[in-house]
């Protein structure tokens, strides 16, 4: 099975954010399966957008976890 990949550009029109925030994201972890490629931020196609934590959803789910 082979992996599409998707740019932070790409990424940031599919979920409607900036592509500085999708960049952020893959720094800190929060996209599963993303690679980097010397400079360049792969992203798996098929990825979900992050729950943004500033969110009252986010805050919710924060506090069922525990």
């Amino acid at each position: 099975m082979e992996l599409e990949w998707i740019t932070p550009l790409q990424a940031s029109e599919k979920w409607g954010i900036t592509e500085r925030q999708v960049q952020s994201m893959c720094s800190n972890g929060k996209i599963r399966g993303v690679v980097r490629l010397s400079k360049v931020w792969l992203i798996p196609k098929d990825a979900q957008r992050p729950i943004d934590g500033r969110t009252k959803v986010a805050k919710e789910l924060k506090m069922m976890r525990g």
